[in-house]
């Protein structure tokens, strides 16, 4: 079992995004990524991740056919309807098939929101540490390199 800090970078493959800023918050049952634009277009959901603020926008669209609308309960406590989809997260080099819905984290220091469904039976938290996965991934690059010069 690894250990996660209170935050990381991790890679959405499927999404073409890598390091992207991750809070882990054992509060939150759902992952969340940061979206500010979601719509259903004959029955296909569209959407472009991040905004334009962020460092790693490209403003590509994605769409998926396979999405869910759900009632979801902000931190605030109020309920919002999400769209939810399916991808895959890579932290620690493991890929993870898991959820995410999609929601407006624009005001928030991190595009990413790792919940509990994900965290259960594969990480443990410990709050004083950060950065740990991504830490690992570049030690093994420059491991890489190393052994190939």
């Amino acid at each position: 079992m690894y250990i996660l800090g209170r935050y990381d970078r991790v890679d959405l493959p499927l999404l073409g995004l890598k390091n992207i800023h991750a809070k882990v918050d054992t509060g939150a049952f759902t992952s969340s990524l940061h979206c500010h634009r979601a719509e259903v277009i004959d029955g296909v959901l569209e959407f472009i991740l991040l905004d334009e603020e962020h460092p790693e926008f490209t403003g590509m669209k994605f769409q998926f056919r396979e999405f869910e609308e759900r009632l979801i309960k902000n931190s605030f406590g109020e309920v919002e309807r999400r769209f939810v989809i399916h991808t895959t997260l890579k932290i620690f080099n493991e890929d993870i098939t898991t959820e995410f819905s999609l929601s407006n984290r624009g005001s928030l220091k991190f595009p990413i929101l790792i919940g509990r469904k994900i965290l259960r039976n594969r990480f443990l938290i410990d709050v004083t540490k950060k950065n740990l996965s991504y830490q690992e991934k570049r030690r093994q690059r420059r491991a890489q390199k190393s052994k190939n010069r």
